[in-house]
């Protein structure tokens, strides 16, 4: 994987069981969950999953990107103006963190490092 690209895309649902009968019918995407809250799919070029919320949905995707080094990249968005929602955390696969841009657009990056 190459730092910097966009590597996963990740949507918020209202129902899981739903997403994922409308998206395997649709688009024949294929699904795998990952504990009752969480599905990830592939569409065979991209991967990317559904988060289970109960909350309203105003921007339902998050746009993951791939960085070898967390705390690198980290600093370089801090350094130029980001700012952190949630810090570095794990998940089954790796650790990311997420941040917004100067113009408040969220976006996560992820290491399997």
């Amino acid at each position: 994987m190459e730092n910097n690209q966009i590597n996963y895309i990740e949507f918020r649902a209202k129902n899981l069981d739903e997403i994922k009968k409308f998206y395997s019918k649709a688009f024949g995407w294929i699904f795998t969950d990952y504990g009752p809250t969480y599905t990830a799919f592939t569409d065979g070029n991209l991967d990317g999953g559904f988060e289970f919320t109960e909350d309203d949905i105003v921007n339902g995707v998050l746009v993951v990107l791939y960085h070898k080094t967390l705390n690198i990249i980290k600093n370089k968005i801090l350094e130029g103006g980001g700012t952190i929602t949630k810090d570095i955390f794990s998940f089954p696969g790796g650790k990311r963190f997420q941040f917004l841009d100067p113009s408040g657009n969220e976006l996560a990056i992820w290491s399997d490092k």
